[in-house]
């Protein structure tokens, strides 16, 4: 997809961080938006934003993780404006701590948001899509965490993994088809987009009726360094991603620093040995350090 002017882009997780920034982006090169968050606040402030500067913007309140919201937006974005061609399955989550320690409600809140949302993106999409004929490309963010293991971060790397693993076969099944959709799949390192404390937005049923161990406030706190400190902006995110739809990159990694633990983690397979020590995030104290 070379061309956005007039064209309509659905971006979920679209109040703050990577898809506040899609947005404003999308909103930049002329596209129509269909804005979606569990936020209502925030999702309205910044679907004003982008209406005031001229753009047809439909906000709507979405959890990813339940397909009756998903395929709400879909209906949407077809009913606002007749289909889709740019698709951000961006909104995510993210707790902390040793495996065994993560509750069944930190499991059900993370996978549902970071991988059922993108797997209830792609069921609602890509049909639409592909009735298009037109077209259109599809960027799942995934994260640093779906090509390499994060000691204390389980239930997030298992989605994330997810979302990568989910990407690669999406990619061939639309090329068996000779369908026009390209992909993307966004896998950044530590950026500042209001993550780390995404429990704000955790449903009070999903939410844990017990007091966090140190190994989850380690890795919350090491979150929180290593976000703050990282070096590119979501801005400077969005406008990678968008230089990656418009050259056809799939795997997106903006931080290529992480490359040389990809390749050791890739070298520890090949080799058949375990995984080796992981480098503790931009130089910050290992989470399993209380």
């Amino acid at each position: 997809m070379k061309e956005f002017k007039g064209r309509v882009a659905v971006i979920t997780g679209a109040a703050s961080g990577f898809g506040r920034e899609f947005a404003r982006t999308a909103a930049h090169l002329g596209m129509r938006l269909v804005l979606a968050d569990v936020e209502p606040g925030a999702l309205e402030t910044v679907a004003q934003e982008l209406r005031g500067q001229g753009t047809d913007v439909v906000a709507e309140c979405v959890d990813v993780s339940v397909d009756a919201d998903m395929a709400r937006l879909a209906h949407r974005s077809r009913e606002a404006f007749g289909g889709t061609q740019l698709l951000f399955n961006n909104a995510g989550v993210a707790c902390g701590g040793y495996a065994w320690e993560h509750s069944e409600a930190d499991w059900r809140w993370v996978l549902g948001v970071n991988l059922w949302g993108v797997v209830h993106g792609i069921r609602h999409f890509v049909p639409m899509m592909l009735e298009q004929r037109d077209t259109c490309h599809i960027v799942n963010t995934a994260s640093a965490a779906g090509l390499v293991s994060t000691p204390s971060m389980a239930a997030y790397n298992v989605s994330k993994h997810g979302v990568v693993t989910l990407s690669e076969t999406l990619y061939q099944d639309l090329h068996a088809v000779g369908a026009d959709i390209g992909i993307t799949v966004l896998c950044p390192a530590f950026v500042d987009t209001g993550i780390a404390h995404s429990a704000r937005n955790r449903p009070q049923a999903l939410r844990n009726t017990t007091h966090a161990t140190p190994s989850m406030r380690a890795m919350q706190q090491a979150t929180e360094h290593a976000t703050a400190a990282g070096r590119l902006s979501a801005a400077d995110i969005a406008r990678l991603t968008f230089d990656a739809i418009r050259a056809q990159v799939f795997y997106l990694i903006p931080h290529t620093n992480l490359l040389p633990a990809v390749e050791a983690r890739l070298q520890d397979i090949l080799a058949i040995r375990s995984p080796g020590p992981f480098p503790s995030p931009q130089g910050h104290a290992p989470a399993h350090q209380p």
